[in-house]
């Protein structure tokens, strides 16, 4: 190692050592090229940055009406994705695929973006989730690395993203608190003491980190080995604090939407759906981040409006025990359909949206999906999955062994290579999904 090399590493331990301790004081300090820059300072101008929209509902939908009955380019749209016909060319529909060994009925809802095998089992720890994964390789570019949201979501117990100790990160449920957190600037004394938050939260990991460190030294090989990952944690957790700084002193972008009012009725599911999605392709839009997951829990979702003048019969849960009754299976079948038309919706919206050489769509892969392959049944294998936009070619329905399904991490590890993520591994995976080309 040089001279050069030895200062530069040096200095950059002191400037987030320094920020840590006077929050901000660092910014004040010239690029200088021994010093990291800031991670959106990184990307050329003229190339446009990829991004994931990722939503599940963890109680999926009919499968007799998702799947299509043929496969191929040249396959009819089943009555479901008929709500999509107009934006037939703009998605690939997959059946056959499901996590290895990922079964326990509603357990693998917290699975869903990390294929973490048998969730039942004593001891199980989840896995890293898509979105981190994605978000710990491409580092921090915008305000927000990730943003993780949620309808009618229990949120200590249920979320689609985990972090790599798997660990649950809780969803934002508040489209109001989204909002303020992406636009609403706040004055100079607010920002002041939410950077003084994060200085205590800061010298929080520098006591944590001096303790650990003592005991290090009377440990094992093994504990050793634990603890080297808890100060690697501890190391990540240090940088986005630096970076957060950075960002909460930066200028939010502007929008002519208004602030939007929270609805509290957990009974209007699909209102609530609509406006977090809303909210989703906003914060797209808007560059506030480039990965969003959205977990809409229909397991806690009560009694619920499928129209102006309809309710549903039961709570969500119990409505997709249907045991093949017509007023059950009725009902249900109105709920998938205005999941349908939102997600058309959020199609459109991306679409019609500029996203630098092309529409927002082009450069957004958007995941449609569930855990549930049939809620009936408990069944997790055969999971209902759509992909649209991204840079893909699309317009075909992808059909894989039904007995003895493909990866879904297959699908995954493509995803994060388009995204730009190098891996050739991610989960479950043992390729990239064959037939899905860019």
């Amino acid at each position: 190692m040089t001279l050069k090399d030895t200062t530069c590493r040096t200095t950059m331990h002191r400037s987030r050592r320094h920020f840590l301790r006077g929050a901000g004081v660092a910014l004040a300090l010239p690029l200088l090229e021994c010093l990291p820059r800031p991670a959106w300072a990184k990307a050329p101008a003229d190339q446009t940055p990829g991004r994931m929209l990722l939503i599940s509902n963890n109680l999926g939908v009919l499968p007799q009406h998702f799947f299509p009955k043929e496969s191929g380019a040249n396959y009819r749209l089943s009555p479901y994705l008929n709500e999509l016909k107009e934006l037939s060319s703009e998605f690939t529909v997959f059946s056959g695929l499901s996590h290895p060994a990922c079964e326990g009925g509603h357990s693998t809802e917290n699975c869903f973006l990390t294929g973490a095998k048998h969730p039942t089992s004593s001891g199980f720890r989840n896995t890293v989730s898509l979105d981190q994964y994605a978000a710990e390789h491409l580092g921090r570019q915008t305000r927000f690395a990730t943003l993780n949201l949620g309808v009618n979501i229990d949120k200590a117990n249920r979320s689609l993203s985990w972090t790599r100790d798997g660990v649950l990160l809780p969803a934002e449920d508040s489209p109001a608190g989204l909002f303020q957190k992406m636009f609403i600037q706040g004055d100079a004394r607010q920002i002041k003491r939410r950077l003084e938050h994060l200085k205590r939260r800061g010298s929080i990991l520098d006591a944590v980190a001096e303790s650990t460190e003592r005991l290090n030294r009377q440990l094992g090989p093994q504990d050793k080995s634990r603890l080297d990952q808890y100060f690697t944690s501890i190391r990540e957790l240090e940088q986005r604090l630096v970076t957060a700084g950075e960002w909460e002193q930066s200028p939010k972008p502007k929008t002519e939407e208004a602030l939007p009012q929270d609805i509290l009725d957990r009974g209007q599911l699909f209102g609530k759906l609509e406006q977090m999605l809303a909210m989703a392709v906003l914060a797209l839009q808007s560059d506030s981040t480039r990965i969003v997951t959205l977990m809409v829990d229909a397991f806690a979702t009560p009694v619920f409006q499928l129209s102006d003048k309809e309710k549903s019969l039961t709570s969500y849960h119990p409505l997709s025990h249907h045991g093949m009754r017509a007023n059950h299976l009725k009902q249900l079948e109105k709920a998938d359909r205005r999941q349908m038309k939102l997600l058309k919706e959020v199609l459109d919206k991306l679409k019609a949206v500029p996203g630098g050489s092309g529409p927002l769509l082009e450069s957004t892969m958007v995941l449609y999906g569930s855990n549930m392959g049939d809620a009936n049944t408990h069944d997790n294998t055969n999971l209902p999955i759509l992909l649209a936009g991204g840079g893909f070619r699309h317009g075909q329905h992808l059909s894989f062994d039904r007995d003895a399904n493909a990866p879904l991490c297959n699908l995954y590890l493509s995803m994060l290579q388009r995204l730009g993520v190098e891996t050739d591994r991610f989960g479950s995976s043992s390729s990239t999904l064959t037939g899905l080309n860019s």
